[in-house]
């Protein structure tokens, strides 16, 4: 199974990283390493043929999944639905779902759970342009 390793950390951020993707296997969460008060983030990768051993809901939190690599089927309660590279599934609460790898190479994913309804604002809603000098 992969590590998170800290990178950089201050009072501000935290730089994780789970390492490279393309060797990634197994399931890795990354909210105690990032010190998260949001969210929780997870890694995944299932090889060809596998899905996840269990179904799950959840009671408060909603999962969004965004699918880096590999093709699959996905289940919600009892729909069933092709995924593949460059998904992106929002999973209510209190629904069954699961996942599946049907390509040749690995599936790669995250998911990232979250509170049901607690996004207020966002994007430019709760964003402002700030004057900085540019370092990069």
């Amino acid at each position: 199974m992969n590590e998170v390793k800290v990178l950089n950390k201050d009072a501000k951020f935290v730089h994780a990283t789970v390492g490279s993707l393309h060797a990634f296997e197994g399931k890795q969460f990354v909210k105690d390493a990032t010190g998260s008060t949001s969210c929780e983030i997870s890694f995944g990768s299932l090889p060809t043929g596998a899905s996840v051993p269990f179904f799950h809901s959840h009671k408060a939190n909603e999962e969004n999944y965004i699918i880096l690599s590999g093709e699959g089927k996905f289940q919600v309660n009892d729909e069933v639905f092709d995924i593949a590279e460059g998904s992106v599934i929002r999973v209510a609460t209190n629904c069954d779902r699961n996942l599946k790898c049907t390509s040749a190479r690995p599936m790669t994913y995250i998911c990232i759970q979250a509170k049901e309804d607690s996004l207020g604002g966002y994007t430019m809603t709760d964003a402002e342009i700030t004057e900085r000098e540019n370092r990069l």
